[in-house]
Parts: C-alpha cells; sequence; structure tokens
C-alpha cells in the first residue's frame, strides 16, 4: 500500500493532533535539502566502508575521525541538532534524548531485512527511537528497497531525497526493508535513547580530542585509509572466499577511472600497503600527471568532483591538465593492481552502478576539471578543518557536539 503526498500530510497532521500510541510515527517530506543530500552522499561514497549486513555499507563519524576526515563531521551537525529538535517536538519528549548513533548507510543490490524493531537485541534496548533520512530517490537512484510498517500507518514509504521518517524503536514499530534490486540506496540513520551512558557525543569527542591534539590544520585534512578488510567486499562476506573487490578501488571504477602506482606496486605486496601509496588517476588510454597522496585522497577528489560538477569549472581556464599517453609498461602495471584489487569487475558494476547506463555521463568529464576539483576540494576540507578545530573546546566543555557560533 503506498500514498501520494497529500495522504502523507494528512497522515502528519493527525498524527500531531490525535497522538496514536500503538505506532507512534511521524513521516516529514522534504526535510533536508537536495544540497545537504548531495553533500552527504559525497562523504559516505568517497568514505564508506564494509557495513553491518551483506550487500551494506556505511560511514560512522568515528570512522571518520579514524581516518584523518574528522572535518567531514562538520556538515552533519546542523542536520542533527534539527532531527532531534523535531524528533522532541513531534512525540512530546519531556526528557532529555541523547544521540546514540548517527551514521550513512547505503543498500545495494541484494540488501534487504525482513521484520524488526530496532531494539529486538539485548545490546539495542538503549535504543528507543529511530529517525531514516533518505538522501536519494526510489525508482531514480534505486530500484526495490521499500520500507514498510508492520502495522498502522503509513503502511510503505516511497522516498524522495530529503525526506525523513521517525518512529519508536520498539516493537510497536516493527518494519521491514524490501531486497534492492538496482542501484544504492542511501540513508542517514540515526538512533536516540534516554539513557546518557550511551551518549555518542561524549565518546567521539574523547577520539577528536586524542586525534587532534598534536595536530594543526596543516596536516589534518589529508585522508588515511583504514585497515585493508574493512573495505573489501566480496561474494560471500560470512567466509574467507577473496573473489570480489576493494571498494575504493570499486567506486572509481564504475566511475571510468583506473589508478596508477608509479611506485613498486607487485602483486606481492599486501593489500594494505598499497592503499597508502601515492596514486595517479587513469581514464581511457590516458594518465594524468598528479599524484594523490593514497587511493582515498583520490576517491574524495573524484566524488567532490561529481557533486560540484561544472562548479567546480569556474576556475579552470588556465589550468593546464598535465595528461600523458599511458605506456605499455604502465598498462600492464593497471591490469596486475585491479587483479589484486578489482578481481571481479563485473561484480564492481553491478554492486555500485546507479539506475542509468548512462550513469558516467551525467558529468561532462575533463581532466582541467578534476584539477580544478583539487584545489576545491582543498579549500572545502581546509575550511571544515579550521571549523573543527575552533569548536573542539566548546564541545569538551559541554560534552556535546552542537553549532557554535563563532566570530570570524
Amino acid at each position: 500500500m503506498t500514498h501520494s503526498w497529500v495522504e502523507f500530510n494528512i497522515i502528519i497532521i493527525m498524527s500531531e493532533v490525535e497522538f496514536e500510541p500503538q505506532h507512534p510515527r511521524f513521516f516529514i517530506p522534504s526535510f533536508l535539502s537536495l544540497q545537504e543530500c548531495k553533500e552527504l552522499e559525497f562523504i559516505h561514497k568517497s568514505s564508506s566502508t564494509v557495513g553491518y549486513r551483506p550487500n551494506v555499507f556505511s560511514t560512522t563519524l568515528s570512522h571518520l575521525i579514524a581516518t584523518n576526515s574528522s572535518h567531514l563531521i562538520i556538515p552533519f551537525i546542523p542536520i542533527r541538532e534539527r532531527l532531534k529538535d523535531k524528533l522532541e517536538e513531534f512525540f512530546k519528549c519531556e526528557f532529555e534524548l541523547f544521540i546514540e548513533f548517527t551514521g550513512l548507510i547505503s543498500w545495494s543490490s541484494g540488501a534487504s531485512i525482513g521484520w524488526h524493531s530496532d531494539d529486538n537485541r539485548p545490546y539495542l534496548k538503549q535504543r528507543h527511537f529511530s529517525v531514516v533520512s533518505y538522501l536519494n530517490t526510489y525508482e531514480k537512484d534505486f530500484g526495490g528497497g521499500l520500507f514498510h510498517f508492520q502495522d498502522g500507518e503509513p503502511t510503505s514509504i516511497i522516498p524522495t531525497a530529503g525526506d525523513v521518517v521517525m518512529y519508536t524503536a520498539d516493537e510497536r514499530n516493527i518494519h521491514s526493508v524490501d531486497e534492492i534490486t538496482k542501484g544504492e540506496r542511501l540513508t542517514l540513520a540515526l538512533w536516540f535513547s534516554r539513557d546518557g551512558s550511551c551518549d555518542e557525543d561524549k565518546k567521539l569527542i574523547s577520539l577528536l580530542s586524542q586525534h587532534l591534539l598534536h595536530q594543526n590544520m596543516a596536516d589534518s585534512y589529508l585522508p588515511l585509509p583504514a585497515s585493508s578488510n574493512m573495505y573489501w567486499f566480496s561474494h560471500d562476506q560470512a567466509s574467507d572466499n577473496q573473489i570480489g573487490f576493494n571498494i575504493c578501488w570499486a567506486r572509481l571504477h564504475v566511475l571510468g577511472y583506473d589508478i596508477y602506482i608509479s611506485q613498486d606496486s607487485s602483486c606481492e605486496f599486501e593489500v594494505s600497503e598499497l592503499l597508502v601509496k601515492p596514486v595517479r588517476l587513469v581514464r581511457g588510454n590516458e594518465l594524468l600527471d598528479q599524484e594523490f597522496v593514497n587511493i582515498l585522497h583520490a576517491l574524495q577528489v573524484v566524488h567532490f568532483y561529481c557533486w560540484k560538477g561544472s562548479a567546480s569549472l569556474t576556475k579552470v581556464s588556465n589550468i593546464d591538465s598535465k595528461v600523458v599517453e599511458l605506456t605499455d609498461i604502465q598498462r600492464e602495471k593497471i591490469s596486475g593492481l585491479n587483479s589484486l584489487l578489482l578481481n571481479d569487475g563485473a561484480f564492481a558494476s553491478r554492486v555500485f552502478s546507479g539506475m542509468s547506463s548512462k550513469e558516467n555521463g551525467r558529468i561532462c568529464f575533463e581532466w582541467t576539471g578534476i584539477l580544478a576539483a583539487v584545489a576545491a576540494w582543498e579549500d572545502y576540507v581546509l575550511k571544515l578543518s579550521k571549523q573543527i578545530h575552533l569548536q573542539l573546546p566548546y564541545w569538551r566543555m559541554h560534552e556535546s557536539i552542537y553549532n557554535e557560533q563563532l566570530g570570524e
């Protein structure tokens, strides 16, 4: 059963006036802006690891800190605050809620989950409220993956980017998610708790304090990959099957890029060593003579380019693209790297390719655009790094991550 926006709006009004204790839930269309959705999509696709379920990928705030990308927490802050305010308003919470978990979660083809409540395990009983923010759109960005409640209204949600659903995490809101048939379904998920000992912010502030203690802004924005197993995706994640791919390599591959490592990169190297080596981007028969610090650096720049598109091309008229033609030896090296890190390219394409077969053509590709994105990405992350260094003392003082209004 599905509902039009008009029907959903009627449900929202009735729910606010006639609170339904049997199935307390709230659907809000277009709560997040498209710009917010796209920024979080950039963060996820350039930072995610293998997730907690088969065919699921996740980006947690603690992972961003651990991979030297703590500045990417900044875009989450105003969104978390607005969601928390709306949740407390709707559910008339007279107690203080704490954010127990914040994460970007994407589901690819084959992912699904049956009927359950979000507190259905002993270690999840601290979760009292759930919030799911949809960052992309059904039938445009992914197929399948519809969210269903077992009882009550609305029974099903057909999401558009920016939509939000809030509900109690207990058995009053048992729900399921259909299997994803194509594309990648992306959400921002938050859980809230009444238990202050489960406050995510206190843990994150402790991690931030340790991580940023001996750093300055000049060296705190270049990403550093986590352990290689966190990025390895195989057909059967429950086994030791090594047929699959490194998801950093794969996300670049589906956008039309290969990776070249100029340093010795024979197949005898451990994958973890290859992930931290300087890399260069390849497209077709062309090699960009621009070195990236590691695979995550290249991945973040490319997805920043995908996010900004032509907007990042405004300052590139005088940029020399420094493109050279691949040699046979370089092609052989790239082939060897792909056999090690992308040994099932067809599988990677099925997992990460979008709904449209022309997805790669959505952005008018130019090497000058990539070079412009390198500079624009650096400006972006340095601005965020400045904010997090300025705000951290206030967060430590109040044991809470919030948007502190600071003067210039």
